[in-house]
């Protein structure tokens, strides 16, 4: 089953999106909220597909995917009166915009392709290739292939790329579910390392290592995943 959260300010668009969602067998809807209690709804129950009005009171749609996190739901599709966000939206990687009134063939059409989506990163067969990053009054696109390490950071990850540092809102599981396995390892509880970025690897006492990085970075490996990212390592070969 998928899950589904409709976030909107207005009780009867809820309700209108939830009898069209339930029709189908795949989807259950977890969440029913306005963009007020939306983020602790998301964190709560990672949706898998996030119908998110724009225009609510005190915390509008874009408000709410930047306490979530921009990466935090897998298929995202606005929900909307107004025309003017839509620029914006994509902006985020929403998948559609739907302009209210909209018809039962519009919204399905929407509905699919993010079960497309949703089924896509579930199995692991799309991963994420950039992340979007509140920086001040701009967004930046983080390309995957561009991040050295990850780093867990409290309710945070730190995504090291040349040399800089970018926070995002995400938990270091989730993140890792985001991340291409064949190019991503975790090499201990906190850090998750490109594999064509290591340069050198040194034991230590008692089975723990160290890796270089070819930025210089050094890292710790920890004996219960140095096993796991040799064989990764020597599989890249």
């Amino acid at each position: 089953m998928m899950k589904v959260a409709i976030v909107d300010d207005e009780p009867l668009a809820r309700e209108a999106v939830r009898l069209l969602v339930q029709h189908d067998p795949e989807l259950t809807v977890v969440a029913e909220c306005s963009g007020v209690d939306a983020v602790a709804a998301i964190e709560e129950q990672r949706p898998d597909i996030l119908f998110l009005d724009i225009q609510m009171p005190e915390v509008d749609g874009f408000d709410v995917l930047e306490r979530a996190g921009f990466n935090a739901v897998p298929a995202l599709v606005f929900v909307t009166a107004y025309d003017q966000y839509a620029l914006r939206a994509f902006e985020v990687s929403a998948l559609d915009y739907l302009l209210k009134p909209f018809d039962n063939a519009r919204f399905y059409a929407a509905l699919l392709r993010a079960k497309e989506r949703a089924r896509a990163r579930a199995g692991g067969g799309k991963w994420v290739r950039r992340f979007l990053v509140r920086a001040r009054e701009k967004i930046l696109f983080i390309k995957s292939d561009d991040i050295d390490w990850v780093e867990a950071a409290d309710y945070y990850v730190s995504l090291h790329v040349g040399g800089r540092s970018h926070l995002l809102r995400e938990t270091m599981s989730a993140i890792e579910k985001q991340l291409d396995p064949d190019r991503f390892v975790r090499i201990h509880r906190g850090a998750i390392v490109n594999l064509d970025r290591v340069r050198e690897m040194h034991r230590l006492f008692r089975g723990d290592c160290t890796i270089t990085l070819e930025s210089g970075a050094q890292l710790r490996l920890s004996r219960a995943h140095r096993e796991e990212f040799e064989r990764r390592l020597t599989r890249r070969e």
